[in-house]
Formats: structure tokens, sequence, C-alpha cells
């Protein structure tokens, strides 16, 4: 190493959205959470329902604000059907609800304005995002420099890919199955999510319908192995 490398400065400061930022080019440049620069990336947590994925949700923001890193928290059709994130166990944490008119990168921009610090984005419910939403995902990382942790299911009640999740398996850097495990009622492994009205499994319909897995809901969801999702077989406490 030479003494002029040696002496060379690091940049502290996040710079300015955008590809073109001059400041984008400091090579041993760190973000203020101390993290270096350009190494943010898209990820994509998925599994049926009740495999805990906003509770992985609120573990990773507690996570990455213990450390001193900033994030906003966003969500879209919360079981709470409120701006926040719940968790079936309990917890829950105050969110950005996400609509068809808001734009992630605007979110981040006016943030940034009113001189607060956006380290990354922890999304929670994603497959009911729109597909714009993941695009502006994937450029919150590569142009803006900001993580983006994506949680939510892979398919709807009819076994079918979400837009938004089928895009997020094709762009995310990395995509990762929850391994909290989830049981049909006949023991193996729960693997697809069905919706159940009137006592039974339903196959047509709008692709979002809000629901719970509480027996004394309306509308409600199971999870079921393939076999008994096919079959629609929902066991002896049905």
């Amino acid at each position: 190493m030479t003494d002029d490398a040696a002496a060379a400065p690091i940049c502290l400061a996040r710079p300015l959205p955008g590809p073109d930022d001059a400041g984008a080019t400091c090579a041993a440049a760190r973000g203020l959470d101390g993290r270096p620069l350009h190494a943010a990336a898209l990820k994509f947590f998925w599994g049926p329902m009740d495999s805990g994925k906003s509770t992985m949700a609120l573990q990773m923001n507690y996570n990455h604000a213990r450390q001193g890193r900033r994030g906003l928290v966003t969500t879209r059709i919360d079981r709470s059907l409120g701006p926040q994130v719940t968790s079936r166990i309990g917890l829950a944490h105050s969110a950005v609800e996400v609509t068809d008119d808001l734009d992630l990168r605007t979110l981040v921009r006016d943030t940034w304005a009113e001189g607060v610090r956006v380290d990354y984005l922890i999304c929670d419910e994603a497959s009911f995002y729109n597909v714009e939403h993941v695009e502006q995902m994937a450029e919150l990382v590569d142009s803006y420099d900001v993580d983006v942790y994506a949680f939510g299911l892979a398919t709807d009640f009819r076994s079918c890919l979400f837009p938004a999740a089928q895009r997020l398996f094709e762009l995310a850097d990395s995509v990762a199955r929850i391994q909290i495990e989830v049981l049909c009622w006949c023991g193996r492994e729960g693997l697809l999510n069905a919706r159940v009205v009137g006592g039974r499994v339903v196959r047509e319909g709008e692709q979002v319908v809000i629901g719970d897995t509480v027996d004394s809901a309306e509308v409600r969801y199971r999870v079921l192995c393939r076999r008994h999702y096919r079959s629609g077989d929902l066991g002896p406490r049905a």
C-alpha cells in the first residue's frame, strides 16, 4: 500500500441517491451506520401462514436498530387492519401502510429530506405489494444503497404465486424459506394456504381476501399439506 493510498480519506456520509452521483465513486466509502456503501441487498423471506414471518420481520428490525442502524417498517393488509406489523405471538410495531400510490423510493427520499437517515427497509406482507413496489425495492438497493428485507407468502389460496412474490423470486439477491415448521392437521409439513368458507375449501374468488386462522372467522385460512390441500380435507376438527 502506498502512502497516498493509506492517506486516502474515507467517506463517512451517505452519497445523495442516484446512479450518477459523484460521491458514489468513493471505493472505501462507508455509510453513517458503518457498513460499506454499495453492499446493500434485497432479501426475500417466505413461508406459509403461521410460519413466523412477521415475528422474524420485527426481530430483524430490532437487531439492526440495536446496532445503530435506522430503518423504516412497511406493511400492507396486516391482520390488524391498521398501520402496524403484528405477530400472532403478540409482538407489534408501527408501520407505514403501503398503498397502490406509495412509491418506496419517494418514501425514503422524503425521510432523508427531513434529516432522518434510512439504512434499511423492513417490508412485511410483501406478497400483497404491487410488482412496481418490488421494482422500487430493487432500485433502492442498487441506486440508493438501502438494504431491503421483504417477508411474505409465496402462493395464494389457489396455490399460485402472488405476482409480487414471483417478482421477488426473480430479483432478490437471496431467497430463504423460513425454517419454523408449520404442520397440517395430519402431522405432515404444511405447504399450502387453503381458504375456508362455510367449512369448505374454496378455490375461486379474489386473490386477496382478509381472513385469519381462527376457527370463528367468516373467511379463514388453514395451512395444509399438498395431499389434503388437493383433496380439500380439513381433518376431523374442521
